[in-house]
């Protein structure tokens, strides 16, 4: 007996002194031993795709959202919360290294870009894959990985890459951000345009053309005009939806918007929304948007975080005669406003000529808000004073789908990451910049022939009653005209404005602006002089109570990135110094 107890002491002994002996995986656990399968690597990849919307990890709230950090912060919006808030603070560049919203935004970022590595370091060691899956696999979390670095360097500039390599057990977490990223990420974005399927029966995965969109992006971010040009020509000319469609414009420019008409040829890649799922107040739908739309209203009942400006709504003025846009005059000649107005007070809408577009983007006193009726005006503004007479309208669930693709604020309307509007006028922006000029034309006028048709109009309710639906009649007076030989004529310069001006117009308010006047400027003083330009028009609109904004100012070779947050260079310190590097000026 005691020389048995003698064995199984000295066997338990041996034991002990194997790590894997400790090693053991309790019983239904998930880990990369479990998950190194054909099924537990998609599954990590669904979770990586899953943190597109901007919510679901840590971080991952509205305060580190794209609205936040992309369009209130721009020229294109105002916030309607309370004046003193954090919001406030971003729009009025009054914020710095501390303010929570940039540390969410990394927060989110980089768990998104782990996730990414998740699903490489367990492709690694799965065995049930064949060669043309592991590479699609790896392909998709490359691409996502190189989407989320190129978001955190759109935001700071100066941020470091993580690959799979980089991970909590081999300490080498602490990563500089002083080495170049961009390098990185087109990496990513080439192994994946070269690798991925062109097709997928699942929509929302995205596929080669994508990447080649989101690598010809990485590109125009760093001026690289000559890579970016056949690469975005062979977009053009070749490029497919992952549901097989050749890309091309919407008929109508809302729809790309509606829920009804997602999946359509201009998606080059599209963040898929769900809704009555059976996850909690619609955590899968847009979300995001949701908060931008009217405040107290029962058309999102959402929180009218975000406003639409006064320079963003008076920049889709046109020439009464050639139906142009008024660049560089447009602030001249303001729309009339029911600013300072209760619901109840009278009052009668601009009677200019107007790009169409316009009522697609902006939510405005006596026009009709999809089919919810004529926009009330004060009724539904949260904060008129500081925020404007304007609600945003894009990614708001129509009425007559509200009980099928809204939950609470959250619609199952999906966000174009990128479209093909998107491709046609980066591909303006190349040819203005070391090609032709009637070319970079050619491809505004495509965008601006659709908003152009009047079958795309806003139009009035039959008898002013929304329960009847929509009538012929234009719901202002839409007039927009095509350019014919002006860019030429007047000159790369002329070119070049009227083609960032078209983007504008095109692609208000989906949380691109910001990082446009960013790639723009390229140390310039671009975007200086227009966001300052900007916060002093706002300050004089009279009736407009813009105290949170009386100290704003944007600080030419500051403001051009964010702040690296402080808590996170504070995290950073390895061997009594801090491994971030904080950005210039804060």
């Amino acid at each position: 007996m005691k020389l048995y107890t003698s064995a199984i002491f000295a066997s338990l002994l041996l034991l002990s002194c194997q790590k894997s002996f400790l090693e053991v995986i309790p019983i239904g656990s998930v880990n990369e031993t479990t998950l190194a399968t054909k099924q537990g690597v998609d599954g990590l990849l669904v979770g990586a795709y899953s943190l597109l919307d901007g919510f679901g990890t840590g971080g991952g709230d509205i305060y580190g959202s794209r609205m936040v950090h992309a369009t209130i912060p721009s020229d294109d919006a105002h916030t309607g919360t309370i004046p003193n808030g954090i919001l406030a603070q971003m729009e009025g560049y009054t914020f710095d290294a501390t303010s929570y919203p940039f540390d969410n935004r990394w927060r989110m970022l980089y768990s998104a870009v782990q996730r990414a590595n998740d699903a490489l370091r367990v492709l690694s060691q799965a065995k049930d894959l064949t060669v043309d899956e592991a590479n699609q696999a790896e392909a998709e979390a490359r691409f996502l990985r190189g989407f989320y670095h190129m978001e955190a360097a759109m935001m700071w500039k100066n941020v470091p890459y993580l690959d799979e390599t980089i991970t909590y057990n081999n300490k080498n977490y602490n990563v500089s951000n002083t080495e170049p990223v961009w390098p990185k990420i087109e990496d990513d974005f080439n192994f994946a345009a070269g690798n991925l399927s062109a097709t997928n029966s699942q929509v929302g995965r995205v596929n080669s053309w994508a990447a080649k969109a989101f690598l010809a992006k990485a590109y125009m971010f760093q001026h690289k005009f000559t890579e970016a040009k056949p690469l975005l020509k062979d977009i053009i000319d070749n490029g497919r939806t992952t549901n097989g469609l050749k890309y091309a414009l919407n008929a109508k420019y809302y729809d790309n918007f509606y829920s009804g008409a997602k999946h359509g040829p201009e998606a080059v890649f599209a963040v898929q929304m769900s809704v009555l799922d059976g996850t909690t107040n619609g955590a899968n739908g847009n979300y995001t948007d949701g908060y931008g739309g009217p405040f107290n209203s029962p058309t999102t009942g959402g929180f009218g975080w975000l406003q639409p400006s006064f320079d963003l709504a008076n920049a889709y003025q046109t020439d009464p005669v050639t139906g142009l846009p008024l660049i560089g005059t447009y602030q001249n000649t303001p729309i009339v406003t029911d600013q300072g107005l209760a619901s109840s007070d009278p009052f009668t809408p601009h009677s200019g000529t107007l790009d169409a577009r316009l009522d697609w983007c902006i939510g405005r006193r006596g026009i009709p808000y999809l089919d919810w009726g004529y926009h009330p005006g004060q009724a539904w503004v949260r904060q008129q004073f500081s925020g404007g007479p304007y609600t945003g309208i894009k990614h708001i669930a129509t009425k007559a789908r509200a009980a099928t693709d809204r939950q609470n604020i959250a619609t199952n309307n999906p966000y174009n990451l990128i479209r093909f509007a998107d491709v046609l006028l980066w591909a303006a922006e190349v040819e203005v910049e070391i090609g032709s000029l009637e070319l970079a034309e050619d491809y505004v006028n495509m965008i601006r022939a659709r908003a152009a048709n009047p079958d795309g109009f806003v139009k009035k309710y039959i008898d002013d009653d929304p329960a009847k639906g929509f009538s012929n009649i234009p719901a202002a007076n839409y007039f927009v005209g095509l350019y014919s030989g002006q860019f030429a004529i007047q000159g790369k310069d002329f070119a070049r404005e009227a083609v960032r001006f078209e983007r504008r117009l095109e692609l208000a308010l989906e949380h691109h602006r910001l990082f446009d006047l960013r790639r723009y400027d390229n140390g310039s003083g671009y975007m200086a002089t227009i966001m300052n330009n900007y916060l002093t028009f706002e300050k004089n609109v009279p009736g407009y109570n813009n105290a949170y904004m009386s100290d704003g100012h944007f600080t030419q070779g500051k403001n051009e990135v964010y702040p690296i947050p402080q808590i996170q260079i504070d995290r950073s310190m390895s061997g009594g110094a801090a491994t971030l590097k904080q950005n210039d000026k804060y």
